[in-house]
């Protein structure tokens, strides 16, 4: 199982604090490197790093942006 299949889950271990490449979230959200790229061009993404000029994601930020993004429908 590579690590953008591991499920990101708090509590359990490992996962959590992995690092994710561009195309290992991109392929997580079906959407395009590319997205991405603009994304961090524009600020609007998800927090990244930028470690020795390579972008990476960290877990607990995709939950973040993930979480911030859910909605519910009104009842």
């Amino acid at each position: 199982m590579s690590r953008a299949e591991l499920p990101l889950q708090p509590g359990a271990g490992g996962p959590m604090s992995a690092l994710m490449t561009p195309a290992e979230l991109a392929r997580r959200w079906r959407i395009t490197t590319r997205t991405l790229e603009r994304w961090r061009v524009a600020e609007t993404g998800p927090v990244w790093l930028l470690l020795n000029g390579t972008v990476r994601y960290r877990s607990e930020d995709v939950l973040g942006f993930e979480r911030a993004r859910t909605r519910q429908p009104k009842t």
